[in-house]
């Protein structure tokens, strides 16, 4: 409605423009006339008006032409009555008259004809400067895109050619132009891609995938497409080419293959998760070693496999030295689907995106549950007694230098007992080794039972053991432990197939009254044991009574 209502407005402006344009001029030409000739000159009648239509014409348009012919026509046969005297006095004047009415009508039309000529080229001018533009613009794009384009009529010779094939070719777009097909690939490729060239000009587009040498010798690998041309009768006039290099593409998905597959068959365990600690993905190892498959965890929280084992401090320990250095390995105890705890070692490292805040977490893991057990058994028979499972010389001399240190940030005492079975050695040779094994063994649970925590009973070898004995408040405790002992030991021993009675003999050092060494305390020990076994059987003697 808008565009009818400014529509007609347009034409009413027109209609007023062409029949204003047409008096002025009319009356313009009249009053010319009678200034220049009189009222009464009938010579020349013409000569005024011509202008005035031709003014008109090309002022107004054809219509403002043919009007004012017209109205100059009809004031000349109205001057008697306008001016009291005749412009038409005889038939000649009356043939200029029509003459007058032919010429100004086909000055109307010549001008009118001229105007939609000028009017029609510069429509055609704008719209060829517009094309020229697009197709500029659209060579300008296509010369840009990293695809070799190019289209090839049905005789194969080429038609248009982008900067891409100049590049692949090392040949300018025009001296691309107008060359066949087989020119410009070789004989040998054309061979190649005429089952597909065949196959496009019978009207079948193709899509294919090639390894191409370039003519500097280089392997690059191309992703093609055929698309054919078809003219109003549906013959095909010639086709479209699209070629897209590939060749980085190809050795992505090379690395992304090899990537796969070294994820896929690796032995360790492999997890990604999100920024939240969600799993996006697991590697077939991670589903062996958990017992878990991939549908079961994806999506859920890697906390699900935390234990008890480590307090929530560890974790966030953890979490902070990811992220200060971008990669950490630690050793976990985390938790199988049937419950079962394993101790896993992790490195985790962090994915970060292009403005450098993370965006993956990768952690792989192996299950060191066996080597950490092996480990665990080296180290128990590195400081333990074979026999007995009593902590040995080296763990008890670490212990007993590890409580001379801390005596001396905080004094304290401490007595060394060296015990000694007696007459052992009759044990051995008339019940056999395998019998004396045993008794150290019971001999050994009963010490045992007389140690507090912070105490230590070790053996030194042989029927020798030690008992360390934390802090006692004199001597006279010292001597109700040992008497203790004496005791406990004394009693029979229920050996299988047989009863065994021992006896021993105990000397005793003090710390720091009689050493302040390690080995200083055990060599006095073991003087005051010697001591004590001269006196006889079940003896306790202290170094300090020598």
């Amino acid at each position: 409605m808008i565009a009818t209502t400014k529509l007609n407005t347009a034409f009413s402006f027109q209609s007023i423009k062409v029949f204003v344009t047409s008096l002025l001029l009319i009356s313009l030409a009249t009053g010319l006339r009678l200034w220049l000739f009189g009222i009464d000159n009938t010579e020349p009648i013409w000569l005024t008006f011509y202008p005035a239509v031709i003014i008109s014409a090309l002022y107004a348009g054809v219509y403002a032409g043919i009007i004012t012919t017209l109205g100059t026509s009809l004031t000349v046969l109205l001057w008697p009555a306008l001016f009291k005297h005749t412009l038409i006095e005889n038939n000649i004047d009356l043939i200029e008259l029509g003459l007058f009415i032919f010429i100004g009508g086909f000055i109307s039309y010549a001008v009118g004809a001229l105007h939609h000529a000028r009017a029609v080229l510069n429509t055609a001018k704008k719209e060829y400067q517009i094309t020229a533009q697009r197709e500029q613009f659209l060579n300008t794009i296509i010369n840009y895109m990293p695809n070799m384009i190019g289209y090839w009529g049905a005789d194969l010779r080429c038609q248009y050619a982008n900067a891409a094939f100049s590049k692949w070719y090392h040949k300018k777009p025009e001296e691309i132009v107008g060359m066949s097909f087989q020119e410009l690939t070789g004989a040998q490729l054309f061979a190649v891609n005429e089952p597909y060239i065949r196959a496009v000009l019978e009207g079948k587009p193709q899509h294919f995938e090639r390894t191409l040498t370039k003519t500097d010798g280089s392997q690059g690998n191309i992703l093609a497409e055929y698309i054919p041309d078809f003219d109003a009768n549906g013959n095909v006039k010639g086709f479209a080419i699209q070629s897209s290099e590939v060749t980085e593409l190809k050795e992505i998905e090379a690395q992304l293959k090899m990537t796969a597959y070294v994820f896929d068959n690796t032995i360790d365990g492999i997890a990604i998760t999100d920024v939240n600690g969600d799993l996006l993905s697991v590697n077939p190892a991670f589903e062996e070693i958990t017992g878990y498959s991939a549908k079961e965890v994806l999506g859920k929280p890697s906390q699900m496999f935390r234990t008890s084992q480590h307090p929530r401090k560890f974790y966030l320990q953890v979490q902070r030295q990811i992220m200060a250095k971008g990669r950490w390995q630690y050793d976990m105890w985390s938790r199988r689907k049937d419950g079962d705890v394993f101790l896993a070692r992790f490195t985790v490292s962090v994915m970060r995106d292009d403005e450098g805040k993370p965006a993956r977490y990768v952690s792989v893991f192996t299950d060191i549950t066996d080597l950490w057990r092996k480990d665990e058994h080296l180290k128990h028979l590195a400081f333990y007694d074979a026999l007995t499972d009593l902590p040995n010389r080296t763990l008890m001399m670490e212990r007993l230098e590890q409580k001379i240190i801390h005596s001396k940030r905080e004094p304290c005492q401490l007595a060394l007992m060296f015990i000694d079975l007696d007459d052992f050695k009759l044990v051995n040779d008339q019940l056999g080794h395998n019998t004396g094994d045993k008794l150290l063994k019971v001999i050994a649970k009963r010490l045992l039972d007389l140690v507090r925590e912070s105490d230590t009973v070790a053996r030194l070898g042989g029927d020798e053991f030690i008992f360390m004995l934390n802090d006692p408040r004199s001597k006279d405790e010292v001597l109700d432990v040992a008497n203790r002992i004496l005791k406990l030991i004394n009693e029979p021993f229920d050996i299988p197939g047989m009863t065994v009675e021992v006896a021993m003999s105990i000397g005793v050092a003090m710390y720091p009254s009689d050493a302040i060494s390690a080995d200083q305390l055990i060599k006095n020990a073991d003087t005051a044991m010697y001591n004590a076994k001269s006196l006889g059987k079940n003896n306790v003697c202290f170094f300090a009574d020598v």
